[in-house]
């Protein structure tokens, strides 16, 4: 595939069939090190590995999907966020097989509980419990389920996920009979595994791609097809997402949805349901011995000064046990063997985070933790480090694997990314930056050094009205970003009524409904935590100035947060600036790159922490930034925006 760079010059393919189409060189050199990392041997002892830092309006999906549909390999291409994945599928796939290979057969895959199950359907139909949805929904079901290849609840706009009604029918792991289910001919989920393993190039979410890691890694058979390639987009997100999936958790609403489900299927009063009862019982005896504080807390430090949760966790693994007892006995109870195996690997997940009084615990790179919710208790265990994990069970397993984002650098360098990931040392690496013109196009704006720094007295008063005038100086058409819901609320509260301009609050609406409002008025200011921080894709001058409240350091005191800081000082490691600021280098990158979403934007992003220019650590955050032009002089944004507004008018 040596003329893949053709593909993407001035005279190729791209500028041919593309309206529009400029020649970035960072693409064409993208697509050359995929295809190079493509081209090699059969899988061997550890996948050829390479690393892709794709600035944004690189156009980094096309520089890895020609290569990797010309190499004729079998590819699974990951995506953390639904925006990527649907345009892969509309826009990209599309093109490729109209210009690129006609035969390529492409299909995308879901989590399980995007598909209706037949099994449950008919479950349903039979028992017609009350609260569901009516005779209507279920006839619009019935008539869908007649043409629908795969019953993917994404097909129904008018059914949400969150609905009683799709919670009832939708595919479960744990709910699966198998082999044994009298609908296993006509299963939709067993038709797309067909199609899967039939299917060249497979379009997955993260989640998807680590749930099946983890079970291949517990030995059992995988989710997805086995594949040749792996090109894992919107890398930055593979620790957090693959630490879910390769721990333990157990929590109250599990063991509910378990009674819930042994009462359903049970025939009167049969000692399974009633054993089910009392199990419930338990479980609100085991929660009420937890604090009520909501939020995530280590686990060992409460055992320690809660010996009565250790008594009591077994106590209810003695009740799960029973219960399975009466299940494998009790023959009035449909589906008496799926829940009887609930029971046991509940009581299995239970022992590996609450063991017996006395059991030693191994110190495994593994941490114990809590949640407390409003309505639920989740008990955790997740590794502290993903990179064995990785090494053991999925680099070994491909020829090829490509990471990509635009966000994998921390000043220039990938050190923290390969490590994390457990990539090794030699792993090929290439950044390619944007091909936007960032110093002449926009604005980075940090304010004077007499501007309170965080957590000091004055800082709040003093952000709210740098906020006003940042807004009054873009004509609305801001972007807000926090790092606490706190924070968000405060300056709403703070900005409300001061303004003439629309104020969109995260939460008051759906996040599309809220991105579609914003983006079609143009003078409104949407505030955002978190999710906005990624993912909002808005070209054009609504969105003509990002303000981020401050440095997005993660909360110290999380669980996991404190005890991989711990393993790293037990190592002689310094956590904060091997840890905590590349993780905020990466999460601030992130949220820099909502403004220039196109090569005609302008713009000017504000942070206004003053740490970024009094801290020795600002100049690393600085460094990792665009080249912006920067200045801390308020008066600089205004005339920047004077001139937008004049240039416009």
């Amino acid at each position: 595939m040596s003329n893949i760079g053709d593909f993407f010059a001035a005279g190729g393919l791209l500028a041919a069939c593309l309206p529009g189409y400029e020649p970035r060189p960072g693409q064409a050199e993208m697509a050359v090190a995929v295809a190079e990392i493509l081209a090699g041997e059969e899988v061997g002892e550890e996948a050829r590995c390479l690393l892709v830092e794709a600035g944004t309006g690189l156009g980094k999906t096309l520089a890895y999907l020609v290569p990797a549909v010309r190499s004729g390999r079998k590819v699974v291409v990951s995506t953390a966020t639904r925006n990527l994945q649907e345009q892969i599928l509309q826009r990209d796939i599309p093109w490729l097989q109209r210009h690129v290979d006609p035969s390529l057969d492409a299909l995308c895959v879901k989590g399980r509980q995007n598909y209706l199950c037949l099994w449950r359907w008919q479950q349903l139909l039979a028992d017609r419990l009350p609260g569901l949805a009516g005779d209507e929904s279920l006839a619009r079901l019935a008539d869908w389920l007649e043409t629908s290849e795969f019953a993917d609840r994404g097909e129904l706009p008018w059914l949400s996920d969150s609905d009683p009604l799709w919670r009832a029918i939708r595919a479960e792991a744990h709910l699966c009979p198998g082999s044994d289910c009298p609908q296993a001919g006509p299963c939709h989920l067993n038709r797309l595994r067909r199609r899967a393993a039939a299917a060249r190039l497979l379009v997955v979410n993260h989640h998807l791609l680590f749930s099946d890691l983890a079970v291949r890694r517990g030995g059992h058979a995988e989710v997805l097809p086995r594949y040749e390639v792996l090109i894992l987009d919107e890398a930055h997100h593979a620790e957090q997402v693959a630490g879910s999936y390769f721990g333990v958790t157990f929590s109250r609403q599990q063991v509910l949805e378990l009674t819930h489900d042994i009462e359903r299927a049970g025939v009167g009063m049969t000692s399974a349901v009633l054993a089910a009862r009392g199990l419930a019982a338990r479980m609100e005896q085991l929660l009420a011995l937890f604090p009520g504080e909501r939020g995530r807390f280590a686990l060992q430090p409460l055992l320690a000064v809660a010996p009565a949760l250790e008594v009591e966790a077994a106590r209810l693994r003695g009740d799960l046990a029973a219960l399975a007892a009466r299940l494998d006995e009790d023959q009035a109870v449909r589906g008496a063997e799926q829940l009887r195996r609930r029971a046991l690997e509940l009581a299995e997940r239970l022992m590996q985070l609450l063991p017996a009084a006395g059991d030693e615990v191994e110190d495994s790179g593994e941490v114990r933790w809590y949640e407390r919710r409003e309505r639920n208790l989740i008990l955790s265990v997740t590794p502290l480090e993903v990179a064995p994990i990785f090494q053991e069970h999925l680099y070994c397993t491909v020829a090829a694997c490509v990471l990509t984002s635009a966000t994998l650098t921390v000043d220039g360098d990938f050190a923290y990314v390969r490590r994390t990931l457990g990539l090794p040392e030699d792993c090929a690496t290439l950044a390619c930056p944007s091909p936007y013109d960032f110093r002449r196009r926009s604005l980075l704006y940090v304010p004077e050094d007499g501007f309170p720094p965080p957590g000091t007295p004055g800082h709040g008063a003093a952000l709210h009205e740098r906020l006003f005038e940042l807004i009054h100086a873009a004509g609305g058409r801001s972007l807000l970003l926090f790092t606490s819901l706190g924070a968000m609320t405060a300056a709403h509260q703070a900005l409300a009524g001061r303004l003439p301009y629309p104020l969109l609050l995260q939460g008051a609406a759906s996040r599309a409904s809220l991105l579609e409002e914003f983006r079609h008025d143009e003078h409104s200011v949407l505030l955002g935590v978190a999710s906005f921080w990624e993912g909002v894709d808005i070209p054009g001058p609504a969105l003509s100035c990002v303000v981020i409240d401050k440095l997005p350091f993660e909360v110290p005191s999380d669980p996991v947060m404190m005890a991989r800081m711990d393993k790293m000082r037990r190592e002689g490691v310094e956590p904060f600036q091997t840890y905590q600021v590349p993780r905020a280098i990466l999460a601030l990158r992130q949220g820099v790159g909502r403004l220039l979403r196109s090569s005609t934007d302008r713009g000017v992003v504000a942070i206004l922490d003053v740490r970024l220019c009094r801290k020795g650590y600002g100049r690393r955050f600085l460094r990792s930034l665009p080249p912006f032009s920067l200045t801390r002089d308020l008066h600089d944004v205004r005339t920047f925006f004077a001139e937008d507004a004049s240039a416009a008018g």
